[in-house]
Formats: structure tokens, C-alpha cells, sequence
């Protein structure tokens, strides 16, 4: 096997680096989720967590932001909850003389959201988010109100409870930049886990030097400089035209596939793409990064057709029979 051509070192990668290996530790056995998620963090984007309870989903938010300089806010959705209560909104305040509205900002306005149990609140909640996680500014009462330069949603749900929820609409969906399934761990990794717990009881560990937000900046900086040949241009576009276009590979995926991918898919291939190079240390992208990445970037933005969805279908499966049927350029 080459030998990866190493970026010129800097102290961006280092804390990188040292950021993954903290979360490593935190989130036994799950390196795969770790490098999703530092991936949406260097790209900018937003991360759908889906997994069943106890996956240690709110785990891993929190020990990101326990190991960034960075606030972290969480929204607790449940169906009584309000717009303004995402947002904030307009208060009333009087004063002796006279009175004002004053702009209360709402958990929203901070640099990482954990967005817990998305699914549990109606969609008039959940749209409250959507201008946030695109524009990076809320608007209250017509009046604009920018956050954070690092503002990151990371949106958790349980794919198996029904009762007392509601589906993400597609277009919030679209949003995330990636949606990131977490499961069980194995049998290694769970003694692992209850010795970690074992040892926390009562001995908390010190709190590590946190990575700062320079840091994440320099660094998206350094992946925007990381080289894309035109075969992969021409390789993403190949793989999001084969979710619009099926026909053109496989009948049978026709069938099974209703709707596409959007453009974001192919800006998000890009990106994560580029990023997944840089934690590795090259200065160029290999269709790896791409076959790896498009898994977590195509599973929340294809629908199903009713037979598929009858067939018992799901859309990894979909997507790994599009890996194989699509080559590289």
C-alpha cells in the first residue's frame, strides 16, 4: 500500500487529533461515529443521531462540548413544547418610567445544540430550527438575530418508538448534513464500558484542555485547500444522478427508489469528503473517502417507493447496492 501524502503538520491537525482520541475514550468502540461527527464539525454542518436509548448518543454530544471551547444548550422536545422556547422570543419589561421589548435569546444561541429527541415534537417546533441550521440567524417578530460563528444542531431520536412523535419532515432532513446511526456495542467494548463507568463512580477525571475555537477555524480553513481531481467531481455526481436516475443502472433500484437525492447531497459528498482526507492526514481525496462518507449522506435524503417499503427495504441497502453498481470514473 502508498503511503498517504501527509499534509504539512499543524497545530489544527494536532488538536484535531487529540480531540479524536479524547472522544475515542469517551464513546468506547464507536470510532466510525467519532470521525462522523468531528467531520460534521469541520464542515460546518448539523449531525442526526439516531440509535435506541442508552447508546450513549447525549453521552458523546456532551463530551464534545466538555473538550471545546464552546457553550452547549439543550432543548429537551416534547409535544407541549413552543417555538419561543427554541428560539426565545419577545419580553415585556417595564421599567418606572416606561416599557420595553427586550429580545430574550432561547437555548438555540449557543455553539453546539443538543437537539434531544427531535422526533418528539410537532413539526411547528421543529421548523423553529430550520433557519438556524441553514442561514445561521433566527428571526423573532421580523426582526434577525444572528448566532454564533460555531453553531453546530446535533439532533438525537429513537428510530423505534412510534407513540408520541413526529416524523421529520424531509426538508428539515435535508438540513443535516449527515445522519449517523448508532447501535449496540460489542461484547470487548461493553466490559469496556461498565469498567469505565466503574471507574467514574465517585473519581471524576479532570477536566482536559479544551480545543479552541481558533482551532476549528484554522482547520476548515486548511480543508477548503484540500484537492478534488475532476474523476471525483465526476464520481459524486455519478452517485447522487444514480438516486435521481436509476433506470440508468438497475431496474430494480428504479422500483425500489421514490425520490433522490437533492443538491445538498452532492455539497455534502464534497465536503465531508474533504474533510475525512484531512483527519487522515492527506491533501487530496480518494474515492474511499467518498464510499465511506455516502452512506451517512444519502440515509436520511432518499425515499422509498410503497414496495420497497413493503418488501421490507431499508435505505442502506439501497445505497451499498449503489455503491457496487456505480465505478469509479
Amino acid at each position: 500500500m502508498q503511503p498517504d501524502l501527509n499534509l504539512i503538520p499543524s497545530s489544527a491537525h494536532q488538536s484535531l487529533l487529540r480531540l479524536q482520541a479524547q472522544l475515542n475514550q469517551a464513546l468506547i468502540g464507536q470510532p466510525a461515529i467519532v470521525e462522523r461527527l468531528l467531520i460534521c464539525l469541520l464542515c460546518n454542518g448539523n449531525l442526526l443521531l439516531e440509535g435506541l436509548p442508552g447508546t450513549a448518543k447525549t453521552r458523546l454530544i456532551k463530551a464534545l462540548a466538555s473538550q471545546l471551547d464552546a457553550s452547549l444548550g439543550r432543548i429537551q422536545f416534547t409535544p407541549d413544547l413552543l417555538p419561543g422556547d427554541v428560539t426565545g422570543t419577545d419580553v415585556l419589561h417595564h421599567q418606572s418610567d416606561h416599557s420595553e421589548l427586550r429580545f430574550e435569546p432561547g437555548p438555540v444561541f449557543n455553539n453546539l445544540v443538543l437537539a434531544d429527541e427531535i422526533n418528539r415534537a410537532p413539526a411547528k417546533v421543529q421548523s423553529a430550527l430550520l433557519e438556524a441550521m441553514e442561514e445561521r440567524q433566527v428571526t423573532v417578530a421580523g426582526h434577525s438575530h444572528p448566532l454564533p460563528d460555531l453553531f453546530m444542531v446535533l439532533a438525537t431520536q429513537n428510530p423505534l418508538e412510534q407513540e408520541g412523535t413526529y416524523p421529520l419532515p424531509e426538508a428539515q432532513q435535508d438540513r443535516f448534513l449527515l445522519k449517523v446511526q448508532m447501535g449496540y456495542a460489542d461484547d470487548v467494548s461493553e466490559r469496556q464500558i461498565i469498567q469505565q463507568m466503574r471507574a467514574e463512580e465517585g473519581c471524576p477525571a479532570l477536566p482536559p484542555l479544551p480545543v479552541s475555537q481558533a482551532a476549528i477555524f484554522s482547520a476548515r480553513e486548511q480543508i477548503r485547500a484540500v484537492q478534488v481531481s475532476p474523476a471525483m467531481d465526476d464520481y459524486i455526481v455519478a452517485l447522487i444522478m444514480a438516486t435521481r436516475e436509476p433506470q440508468r443502472y438497475d431496474p430494480q433500484l428504479a422500483e425500489a427508489l421514490e425520490v433522490g437525492a437533492s443538491s445538498r447531497a452532492s455539497i455534502a459528498l464534497d465536503r465531508c469528503a474533504r474533510a475525512s482526507a484531512w483527519l487522515a492526514g492527506r491533501d487530496h481525496v480518494l474515492p474511499a473517502d467518498l464510499r465511506r462518507i455516502a452512506p451517512d449522506v444519502l440515509r436520511h435524503r432518499l425515499q422509498l417507493s410503497y414496495a420497497a417499503k413493503a418488501r421490507g427495504d431499508t435505505v442502506d441497502q439501497l445505497v451499498a447496492r449503489l455503491l457496487s453498481l456505480v465505478p469509479v470514473v
